[in-house]
């Protein structure tokens, strides 16, 4: 009788027959999916991510069977799979794995999300204080390298610590790319970790704005003019630069490419393909992101020994890159003499708008009057370009290093 129960509800008899370790690792991500889709809904966490990812991690947690042979797997996807006849097979039977194949092993949907980060970003918001946004954004990616040399001597071979250390980038796709490139067995736990961090930003970032910048100076006004730049010297800019970065650094070419011609589609004004980018792009690269992520978060995956370290050094990048982001907001607060907000700093955390968003609401908080959104979208929209930059010179020379 049990026996008969057992395959007549799969999901909860296969937890009997594995290892117990993995079995309650399974009710652990059930609830964690649970907990994050729930935070999505009430944005404590960003939706947009959290709610498919949860849902993804809660049902292919569950939904484990027992196959041929008497294994025990899912018809979600395997993204361990190697044997091409094995792939050509299981692309058939597991519904999921088509979009993995072709859109994450390639980091095609890194692209796809770049074309859409480009085509929000305003070339404008950069102008408004140009040095101000490249010191910020550079301060900002000191977690990267901070959490670089801390992940070497972890242990970790230099290409595995630099995947993991561009989390401290706070740019998804970038992570996604970087990952791929340089430490593709780790590609799985290390794009996991950077969403569910990348989303923690929302809870945690506040609080450090708060404990490292006193109330008085999250209210100031900080006074800015847009340059009068024609529409065709931005457009004749951002080629130019997309050139430029194409030429030194080949590596990261494809996610330059996308970025700028989404920026390059924006000021020229092409409006069917800005909104195609804008909306249809960006969100359903944003859903098949958070649900395949979702999906990859199964027990087994996870429990491998080196994700807690990756857990660790993936939180230390965006912590530290945090702290880098407010002291380079701090340093332009001294050198202009206090005709800045340094609150403004956590937004070279390029998780645009995400951080820009966080900054506005601390300021608004304390003054109503301060509106510093505009400087803070241009402090992100350089550390999307930095980002590019380090992952770029991380991957065309960590083969240098012995």
């Amino acid at each position: 009788m049990l026996e008969q129960l057992t395959y007549m509800f799969p999901g909860i008899g296969t937890m009997f027959v594995q290892d117990p370790v993995i079995a309650l690792s399974r009710v652990g991500m059930i609830a964690l999916g649970f907990v994050l889709a729930l935070m999505g809904f009430k944005r404590k966490l960003e939706p947009l991510i959290m709610v498919p990812m949860g849902l993804g991690m809660m049902c292919v947690n569950g939904g484990v069977m027992f196959l041929e042979a008497h294994k025990i797997g899912t018809l979600f996807l395997d993204p361990l799979i190697e044997d091409p006849a094995a792939l050509v097979n299981i692309m058939q039977i597991d519904f999921l794995q088509p979009v993995y194949n072709f859109t994450f092993t390639n980091s095609f949907v890194a692209c796809m999300l770049f074309f859409g980060i480009g085509a929000m970003s305003d070339i404008s918001f950069i102008l408004a204080r140009p040095w101000a946004s490249i010191i910020v954004a550079l301060f900002a990616e000191l977690g990267t390298f901070v959490t670089l040399v801390i992940g070497y001597y972890c242990g970790l071979t230099p290409g595995q610590a630099a995947a993991v250390a561009s989390i401290g980038g706070a740019d998804g796709p970038m992570v996604l790319f970087a990952s791929l490139v340089m430490a593709r067995e780790l590609f799985v736990p290390i794009s996991i970790i950077a969403y569910l961090y990348l989303s923690l930003t929302y809870a945690g970032y506040p609080y450090l704005i708060r404990w490292l910048v006193p109330e008085k100076y999250r209210g100031l006004e900080t006074e800015f003019d847009f340059p009068d730049v024609s529409q065709e010297a931005k457009f004749i800019f951002t080629i130019v630069i997309a050139g430029l970065l194409c030429l030194l650094l080949p590596v990261a070419a494809p996610l330059i490419l996308s970025f700028f011609l989404g920026v390059a589609i924006k000021e020229a004004e092409i409006e069917p393909y800005q909104e195609l980018l804008e909306k249809t792009v960006t969100y359903s690269s944003t859903l098949f992101l958070g649900l395949v992520l979702g999906v990859l978060c199964e027990a087994g995956t996870l429990l491998d020994p080196r994700v807690a370290i990756l857990l660790v050094l993936g939180i230390t990048a965006l912590a530290v890159s945090g702290l880098g982001g407010l002291l380079g907001g701090w340093t332009i607060w001294f050198f202009t003499k206090g005709k800045y907000n340094p609150t403004i700093g956590i937004a070279g955390v390029s998780c645009m708008p995400s951080t820009a968003k966080i900054a506005q609401k601390e300021a608004y908080a304390v003054n109503p009057y301060a509106i510093i959104m505009p400087l803070a979208m241009g402090a992100s929209v350089c550390g999307v370009i930095v980002s590019a930059i380090a992952v770029g010179v991380f991957a065309s020379t960590i083969g240098l290093v012995h």
